[in-house]
């Protein structure tokens, strides 16, 4: 009964279904009135023709022709009667089939649906939460997010102003509570001033208005945000945000770093801990046709080998993993481990490298190329708008990226490596699967805006996807806890854990980690000592934290089986 209650109150408090409640009483009178005019002049015409019936027989007759069930138990014998009958059962026809059905189901049955659900989309996170995450926003960098706290066990909710789409991510399972974003009650409803951090996640005007009204709640709770231009970052923090990040420009870094340079030296992708991740072709070493055993290069580089690339399939680094000539070798040691390595190993460079290719000149493809500028590697942007191409600069080429003239002009038949950068994920499909196809040979790296497309780009040829909503997902969680988590690319990250229970006064060789759940152990800390690789024949201890690469879904099996 509260629950009907407050379903009703909801439903009464808006203005139009108010407004709708008096228009379905004014119908509803009407035809209460049409009924009951319609038998008087059913009494009147059987006066005219010597019949006499009560009034209840009057209302009934009347009820049975307009509902047009007509029973026939009851007939006028003149024409003037036959043709009353035919007025009230077309009138009936009207009012009753047609009118009051669309009527009913327009100004009071979908209403009342909606306030249902209204109703039932929470107002207020619950009462003990606290040291929590505050998402406002619901774009799929937004949900990446929630989906990933829920993956760390870190509290969070998502704070949406859109009644509809409140309702249809809780229906998902999504915690959601809905409220006007630049309300301070709506900020005090979710418990912001208890929150660990506020993350805005909306257009940069926006994101200003909900850090002010965050703020004024909440001085001492940290805020983040997401900006779109970068002189939109001194605005935001002057409204209170102690973060603010171009996600756009750190996928454009990322995606940048990931393209090999003339020299076939060990590429540095990520640095975690006082240790560098790399990733180093294989072509042209004497590795090629070895398996990891035989390159054995834990003993003579210190090296962690600690996965495999094999086209666009990462595969977990077994001793018996043979290294074709075509894969890229995932390293985990000290820089100077892999200087020392590329001195041993790589071969003197060839030939100058022809300019990587850059489809799309926006702002990730801008962060590309202004990346691979640092690095020293040449490039060659491909844009279709003429307002992004810099007049007088012959890096740049105009054009399609999907016509097969543009890319020859950019250099495709000449290109090693090919970056896609559209925020389109169907064009970027669609110009993976055409690179691959003029191209079998190519290094093609992609950029994802949602996390569900990544495994079409794969398919599609690509050899490394990176999505924005990932690479949101993990910078806020290394925000709310440093150093967890490290996404090298899409579906594969490096994340720290502390010992399992289970594995205390175990040795890493003896833990069955790789064996049951396809992880791999990169390093073990305690304290300030790091051991990169560890000794696979040391026992682990109390207060060890382990840190650990694994595809997406070994890390969850990771979880599954020593944390839950």
């Amino acid at each position: 009964m509260k629950f009907i209650f407050s379903q009703m109150a909801f439903f009464m408090a808006q203005q139009s279904n108010r407004r709708n409640i008096k228009f379905m009483l004014r119908f509803t009178i009407f035809v209460a009135a049409l009924v009951l005019l319609y038998s008087y002049l059913f009494h009147a015409i059987m006066e005219n023709e010597g019949r006499d019936f009560t009034p209840l027989t009057g209302l009934y007759w009347t009820l049975t022709v307009m509902s047009t069930l007509g029973f026939g138990d009851i007939t006028f014998m003149s024409d003037t009667g036959k043709m009353f009958t035919v007025i009230v059962l077309m009138s009936g026809i009207i009012l009753f089939m047609l009118l009051l059905p669309f009527t009913f189901i327009r100004f009071v049955y979908s209403p009342w649906l909606e306030a249902q659900s209204n109703a039932m989309t929470p107002r207020k996170a619950p009462k003990d939460i606290e040291r929590h995450l505050v998402i406002v926003g619901d774009d799929g960098s937004a949900l990446s997010l929630a989906l990933k706290c829920d993956q760390y066990d870190i509290p969070h909710v998502l704070l949406l102003d859109n009644a509809s789409r409140a309702i249809e991510l809780f229906d998902k399972g999504f915690k959601v509570v809905l409220g006007d974003l630049d309300s301070i009650d709506s900020y005090a409803a979710v418990r912001a001033d208890h929150a660990a951090l506020i993350l805005a996640m909306h257009d940069d005007m926006k994101n200003t208005n909900i850090a002010s009204t965050a703020h004024e709640l909440s001085p001492d709770v940290p805020m983040a945000a997401s900006i779109q231009r970068e002189e939109s970052g001194d605005i935001l923090r002057l409204a209170g945000c102690e973060h603010v990040y171009h996600f756009s420009d750190m996928l454009g870094v990322s995606l940048a770093r990931r393209v090999f340079s003339a020299k076939l030296e060990s590429n540095i992708i990520g640095r975690f801990e006082g240790f560098c991740i790399a990733e180093s072709p294989a072509h042209g070493t004497p590795l090629a046709g070895k398996n990891l055993l035989e390159a054995d290069l834990r003993s003579r580089f210190g090296l962690n080998v600690v996965g495999i690339w094999q086209g666009n399939q990462y595969m977990s680094a077994r001793p018996d993993t043979v290294i074709d000539g075509g894969a890229v070798l995932l390293l985990a040691g000290t820089a100077d481990m892999l200087e020392k390595y590329d001195r041993s190993v790589m071969p003197p460079a060839g030939a100058p490298q022809p300019p990587t290719l850059i489809l799309g000149g926006g702002r990730v493809g801008s962060a590309v190329a202004a990346t691979l500028e640092r690095r020293g590697i040449s490039f060659r942007v491909v844009e279709q708008k003429p307002a992004l191409v810099p007049m007088d600069n012959d890096r740049y080429v105009l054009g399609n990226a999907a016509d097969i003239a543009t890319l020859r002009a950019a250099g495709i038949e000449e290109t090693q490596t090919v970056v896609i950068t559209t925020h389109n994920d169907d064009l970027n499909i669609y110009l993976a699967i055409y690179c691959r196809k003029l191209r079998p040979d190519i290094q093609i790296i992609c950029r994802s805006s949602l996390d569900h497309n990544v495994p079409s780009l794969y398919n599609a040829g690509a050899n490394l996807v990176m999505s924005q909503a990932g690479l949101t997902a993990n910078t806020v969680i290394n925000l709310l806890r440093p150093g967890r988590v490290f996404m090298l690319t899409e579906g594969l990250n490096i994340f720290r854990v502390p010992a399992p229970e289970d594995l205390i006064g175990v040795s890493v060789r003896d833990s069955g980690i790789r064996r049951e759940t396809d992880c791999n152990i990169i390093a073990v800390q305690n304290g300030g000592h790091i051991a990169v690789p560890p000794d696979p024949a040391a026992a682990l201890k109390p207060g060890d934290e382990l840190i650990i690469i694994g595809a997406a879904e070994a890390e969850q099996a990771f979880m599954a089986r020593y944390y839950h």
